[in-house]
């Protein structure tokens, strides 16, 4: 298959190295920026055959991948993924999948129209401690769930915003609900296994009066089938990112992960003991990164998903569940009120002039 990843920058990284354990050859890479594909590059061996472009659609034109990533800035992930899309590209969009409903419902259509596989890096489901808490939620061990929270505690400071200028922004990037916190966000929407009735959300800027969006954030998620959860995000942690946890409380069962990014298990207590849960505690998956390990499991899904016509693990639906959420405390906070879901418009320029 003929990859292109397009967007070199933070997180580029993580996906050559999946393309790498996937054995899968790179053919072109795109940014706006040479020096991005010029440092990739020397990441990668028999780079020579590599092409590099400026313009995605002319990358598009002329090389024809069969598998494109996007890693742009996330105010652009929708504009390149439906371009992509529309040429009969199948795409793996970093997260976030977009920054409002409509672009969400876009790509879900066209992608169904044309045919191909969308996967959205939401690659922390991976995790082997969170792939442990998902047999044991759908294997019916935790019972009837009564609540779950997650808790994003890290830390941004200001030279984090200052190396892109679309950091921070809500036509480009959204607050820390959006760029940093979406994936524990994702992980509980996920985890809690139930379709949302209404969200009461709290953001403000705090420290970082240098960008236009939150870096504090809480939420109350309302389930339908009764069921709670609770948010809380933020990039004011001093010194360093702390934690990200995620817990889940059942009439049977109790689990924590931790770590820095959902890698951890801290907690692992149910009803009905077996002799497999002692493994369980205190399980530990060595990351280099808060990014975890998750994006080559997520590049093996997508060749497979291709390759036998199936949809992928972390599907366009899935991308579109995590944003709506996060959409949701942004609209809650600007309205100063509850909203009920399923959202059906908004965007984070809708925030504009929040703070």
């Amino acid at each position: 298959m003929k990859y292109a990843l397009i967007g070199c920058g933070r997180i580029a990284v993580n996906h050559i190295q999946a393309t790498i354990n996937n054995n899968i050859a790179v053919t072109a890479l795109c940014d706006i920026v040479p020096d991005c594909m010029d440092k990739l590059l020397k990441n990668i061996q028999d780079s020579e055959t590599i092409k590099s472009y400026t313009d995605y659609k002319k990358l598009l034109e002329e090389i024809k991948p069969d598998i494109a990533a996007i890693a742009t800035d996330s105010g652009s992930h929708a504009e390149v993924a439906l371009h992509c899309i529309n040429q009969g590209v199948n795409v793996i969009i970093e997260k976030p999948m977009t920054m409002s409903i409509e672009d969400a419902d876009k790509i879900i259509s066209l992608s169904e129209q044309k045919g191909v596989k969308v996967s959205v890096c939401h690659q922390n489901r991976f995790n082997i401690a969170v792939q442990k808490m998902r047999v044991a939620l759908e294997s019916g061990r935790f019972g009837k769930i009564s609540h779950g929270t997650v808790h994003i505690r890290w830390n941004r400071n200001k030279n984090y915003y200052e190396q892109a200028s679309w950091r921070g922004k809500w036509a480009d990037d959204g607050g820390t609900l959006m760029n940093q916190c979406i994936h524990g966000i994702d992980l509980l929407r996920w985890m809690m296994n139930d379709e949302i009735s209404e969200v009461y959300g709290a953001t403000n800027r705090r420290f970082h009066d240098y960008i236009e969006a939150e870096d504090i954030g809480a939420a109350i998620v309302k389930f339908k089938n009764g069921a709670l959860a609770v948010i809380e995000g933020t990039v004011n942690v001093y010194p360093q990112n702390l934690e990200e946890t995620l817990y889940l409380f059942g009439e049977n069962g109790t689990v924590k992960l931790g770590g820095k990014s959902t890698s951890d298990i801290d907690i692992w207590d149910f009803a009905d003991e077996s002799e497999f849960d002692a493994a369980n505690r205190g399980l530990s998956e060595s990351t280099v990164n808060v990014y975890g390990n998750g994006h080559t499991s997520l590049y093996a899904d997508m060749l497979d998903a291709v390759k036998n016509n199936r949809q992928p693990y972390i599907d366009a639906h899935a991308g579109k569940a995590a944003v709506e959420l996060v959409l949701a405390i942004y609209k809650s906070q600007k309205e100063g009120q509850s909203v009920k879901l399923p959202l059906e418009k908004f965007s984070t320029l809708d925030m504009i002039g929040e703070f």
